[in-house]
């Protein structure tokens, strides 16, 4: 139902091409700021402009936390936009685009964003604690850390909310209604949402193997808002995910380098596999597990896999 309720306003494929195009002007317009922020800093020799190429470089470019305004307002931008191409190209009501519901269920969104922000807080704790404490070093320092969660706190919803509303609203719908079915939505959307993180400095650190969390994880947060019916679950899982890791532990090799209280050090030559391997086939299919529980969830074939 939350595919097949647009299926009138999703019915003209261009309208699609029209709409994206829309989406990434946004992205574009709200990427100004850096990219005039890289040239200054170029043009006053601040910056090797041989090296601008390197993700890892621009990323040690300007002080953490402008940085992380910068690398967050794009997806301002992009959220901004998929609401105008909703709203406007398509003449659909956003909570068409949020869930099948009468009226979007908050409560769903803070049970995911709770559940898995006391878990990854859990197991950093054991890490850090008992496990593995000489990975870590004490990286708190109280005026930076105000700041970050300030910016963490407006943004990072905005970046996580802009990733949902785009893959598993607008292009999960768009894709269901053109294709007719649900797995070739929820798989494209998948793929789509690995890609997007493809330029991440994890990936070119430690290779493709990365992409298989990425993707791995595109497809846990479809699966969980086809079941559901909406994108609740998933809005809620996303900006936890990105929020306490943003806060609690940052690395030099990471997307998101913050004033965090914790930095890992640890300086992996390879990505380990328990942490590819285990969130997607154990920690993720137990999650599943929960929300399927909690919520009541039936009818697995025809919500994943059925005809639209």
């Amino acid at each position: 139902m939350y595919i097949t309720q647009v299926k009138e306003n999703a019915k003209d494929w261009w309208k699609y091409l029209i709409g994206l195009v829309i989406v990434f002007g946004f992205l574009f317009l709200f990427s100004i700021p850096h990219a005039v922020a890289i040239g200054i800093k170029t043009a006053t020799g601040a910056l090797d402009p041989t090296r601008l190429g390197d993700i890892n470089y621009l990323m040690k470019a300007f002080e953490p936390n402008l940085n992380l305004i910068f690398l967050l307002l794009p997806f301002a931008g992009m959220l901004i936009g998929t609401f105008i191409a909703v709203k406007f190209i398509h003449g659909q009501p956003l909570l068409k685009l949020t869930t099948a519901r009468t009226k979007v269920d908050w409560n769903r969104a803070i049970f995911a964003f709770t559940l898995w922000g006391i878990f990854t807080s859990l197991m950093l704790f054991i890490d850090y604690s008992f496990i593995s404490p000489e990975n870590y070093e004490w990286n708190f320092k109280l005026q930076p850390f105000l700041i970050l969660c300030l910016i963490a706190i407006i943004l990072l919803p905005l970046q996580t909310s802009a990733e949902e509303y785009m893959f598993r609203g607008y292009l999960m719908q768009g894709i269901g209604v053109v294709f007719k079915y649900k797995w070739i939505a929820l798989l494209l959307t998948s793929v789509g949402f690995g890609l997007l993180h493809y330029s991440n400095p994890e990936v070119e650190r430690f290779g493709d193997i990365v992409m298989i969390y990425y993707i791995g994880t595109g497809l846990f947060l479809g699966i969980i808002t086809l079941m559901d019916e909406g994108l609740e679950l998933a809005l809620g899982f996303h900006a936890a995910n990105n929020l306490f890791t943003a806060l609690l532990v940052s690395a030099d090799w990471t997307a998101l380098q913050t004033h965090s209280v914790l930095k890992d050090i640890s300086n992996p030559s390879a990505m380990p596999l328990d942490e590819v391997i285990i969130p997607v086939f154990v920690i993720f299919p137990i999650l599943i597990l929960v929300f399927a529980r909690k919520y009541g969830w039936k009818n697995w074939n025809k919500r994943l896999f059925g005809r639209v």
